[in-house]
């Protein structure tokens, strides 16, 4: 089946304090995007893969991507207001004959090659597909003036990553139910289990953390600074 990558990454990093796109925050030397990308090198999928990118920023894009990876095709569209958007834009921008989308944030640079096989052999399997972690913390779930309210059961918890890949006719489905129902997730697996589909969850690992915050970035320096990744 044909599989094809999609990297939003039209954020601009505003609680990071990025001073341009999030994606193209240096990590120790690199765009984090091309750290990112390249988890993805040996797999085969970053000819053709779907980057979505704030578009005033498309000849920066092209320039760190043509530099790491030279001759490699990418398909760069301009993102949307909300990652949900993004998503969107680069769903309708995948080639015809696609099968098979694996959709990772842009700020996720250490995913483990293990979890991308993982995430794409279940959804050929059952349709839908996220990385995913159990949560070794309690959570506290808060009223809206910070008081507790309920501490759900943590053995049937996990914490969302990325990938989350599909089969392209499943997650276009429920990407425009979602548009005609004016619904909004920070995720993609969500849009599917609400209309009705099965989504399994895949076990991934603690370092392929966001890197949303400062703190994230200088946790993220030094992963790579001691080999850890």
């Amino acid at each position: 089946m044909k599989t094809q990558l999609l990297i939003p990454a039209a954020g601009m990093g505003q609680r990071l304090g990025a001073q341009g796109p999030k994606a193209l925050t240096d990590l120790c030397g690199e765009p984090m995007l091309v750290r990112t990308l390249r988890a993805f090198s040996g797999l085969g999928l970053l000819p053709g893969a779907v980057v979505t990118i704030p578009g005033a920023y498309a000849s920066e894009f092209r320039n760190v991507l043509a530099s790491a990876f030279p001759g490699t095709p990418f398909s760069l569209i301009d993102g949307g207001a909300e990652r949900q958007d993004s998503v969107e834009n680069g769903l309708h921008a995948l080639d015809a004959d696609t099968d098979i989308v694996v959709i990772h944030d842009a700020a996720r640079p250490f995913v483990a090659v293990a979890s991308i096989h993982a995430s794409i052999d279940a959804a050929i399997a059952y349709g839908a597909a996220t990385v995913a972690i159990p949560c070794n913390d309690t959570i506290l779930e808060a009223e809206s003036d910070d008081f507790l309210c309920n501490t759900p059961d943590r053995s049937i918890l996990w914490a969302c990553q990325t990938p989350q890949t599909f089969r392209v006719d499943v997650i276009r489905k429920a990407h425009e139910i979602a548009r005609r129902e004016e619904f909004v997730s920070t995720d993609d697996a969500t849009l599917v289990r609400r209309v009705g589909g099965a989504v399994k969850l895949v076990r991934g690992t603690p370092l392929n953390f966001k890197v949303t915050a400062p703190g994230d970035l200088a946790l993220a320096r030094c992963v790579i600074e001691g080999g850890l990744a």
